[in-house]
């Protein structure tokens, strides 16, 4: 019988250098939203992929940054978390910005944090932006900056170097039984996801500040006789007139992220779903120990 291998890896880097979309990449599914904004991933979501005998969980954790609400505390918190339980780290770095006061920021905390021991690689991202002169030295930097296990070059979006770093990931993991059956690809509760795609729809289509004062939650979820579920979710949002931009004119603006919603959650789940959204204002939910908990977040890690 052929011995099998198991681990976590843990996804980190500043807002945007791509985790989620490397996760996808990875999982070779959807699990987690993309947008063009930073910090659009709050809760630790997971990924499953298998290459060979391994099994790999990916942690796609929130992106890294200077905290300055009890949300970015938290999601900070969850971040380092995520890497100090995972058997492999990888870093993200994006290739036209390169070594960033943030990555500093980053360098710095995984020494303080982790023991000689803990293996670290670096995922040099968005090589498609750069000439290959400067990704030379931009290696040559970042591994005198910190003793990496290894580098890869990839495009998380279109897909190069992807397969090296998940082959060599693959021989990283201890050895041990899956966690997960063969055909999983995520560990989050399918309620989380749908409201994780309403997020992502409402992240698309508003601007500026509002997206990270709103969440989604799914308050019901109804399975149907005839295969299908009917899905109440809720909108929180701190103001009224933050309800009135998420509804839009004669509730258009809401409509069209209720339909772009529906159609993608159908189809990651692979049937129909009948989806209803309501918008309710509350001025606190930032300091809601109850809509921390519903994005698998520590209320406690945002003092």
């Amino acid at each position: 019988m052929t011995e099998t291998h198991c681990g976590f890896i843990a996804l980190i880097g500043e807002p945007n250098a791509g985790k989620s979309t490397l996760m996808n990449r990875m999982v070779g599914a959807k699990v987690s939203i993309v947008t063009h904004k930073v910090q659009t991933t709050r809760a630790r979501i997971r990924g499953i992929a298998i290459v060979d005998d391994a099994q790999l969980v990916f942690v796609d954790t929130p992106g890294l940054f200077k905290p300055r609400r009890r949300l970015d505390r938290a999601m900070v918190s969850a971040a380092w978390s995520g890497a100090a339980d995972a058997d492999v780290v990888v870093l993200l770095i994006e290739a036209h910005r390169g070594l960033t006061k943030g990555v500093e920021a980053i360098l710095e905390t995984l020494k303080d944090r982790f023991a000689a021991g803990q293996r670290v690689a670096l995922a040099i991202n968005k090589i498609d932006r750069v000439k290959s002169e400067k990704l030379l030295a931009l290696t040559v930097k970042l591994n005198a900056a910190y003793d990496f296990s290894a580098t890869f070059m990839i495009s998380a979006e279109k897909g190069h170097g992807v397969e090296d770093l998940k082959k060599w990931l693959g021989t990283q993991v201890p050895k041990g039984p899956w966690h997960y059956p063969e055909d999983q690809i995520a560990d989050v509760p399918l309620r989380l996801i749908a409201a994780e795609i309403t997020r992502e729809k409402l992240t698309l289509r508003l601007h500026q500040e509002l997206p990270y004062q709103l969440t989604v939650e799914t308050e019901k979820w109804e399975e149907r006789p005839d295969g299908s579920v009917k899905i109440d979710q809720l909108i929180y949002v701190v103001r009224e007139g933050h309800r009135g931009i998420v509804l839009g004119p004669k509730g258009e603006t809401i409509k069209t992220i209720g339909k772009l919603a529906r159609e993608e959650i159908s189809e990651f789940l692979g049937r129909a779903a009948h989806l209803f959204l309501q918008v309710k204002v509350r001025p606190n939910w930032l300091e809601d120990s109850e809509r921390y908990t519903e994005m698998g977040l520590d209320f406690k890690d945002g003092n």
